[in-house]
């Protein structure tokens, strides 16, 4: 699913030289939107209406964002609460928690050592 979705973002991004236009803006005079994609793995809170989870309501189920269905426009979920995997079109996504989580995780001084600093952890110079 994450390859068939990063399939389709990159055809619909790459641009032509000639024409300095994406391939879906040459055939539609438009840009294409795709903020409906979502981060892979993004913290998400499906709607629950089946069962009573308590004074949390639609918040009281956390799940990971996994996928798209391919039968319909829904989203498929991972439920932390029952372990189990279901597809929903009633979800609330929190990516910006995401975002935050690879911008602490990300450590520009590594990009800046050198070959012996990185395999010995010194600085040789």
């Amino acid at each position: 699913e994450a390859i068939a979705t990063a399939c389709f973002t990159q055809n619909c991004s790459i641009i032509h030289r000639r024409f300095n236009k994406t391939p879906y803006e040459l055939i539609n005079d438009r840009k294409l939107d795709i903020s409906f994609l979502h981060v892979f793995g993004a913290l998400c809170y499906p709607k629950n209406d089946r069962e009573d989870i308590g004074k949390l309501g639609a918040k009281g189920d956390i799940g990971f964002f996994i996928g798209y269905s391919a039968d319909s426009c829904a989203s498929r979920i991972y439920n932390r609460r029952t372990n189990k995997i279901m597809e929903t079109l009633n979800v609330s996504f929190d990516e910006l928690l995401a975002m935050a989580f690879e911008q602490r995780s990300s450590k520009p001084g590594l990009q800046c050592m050198t070959s012996g600093q990185i395999s010995s952890g010194l600085d040789l110079t």
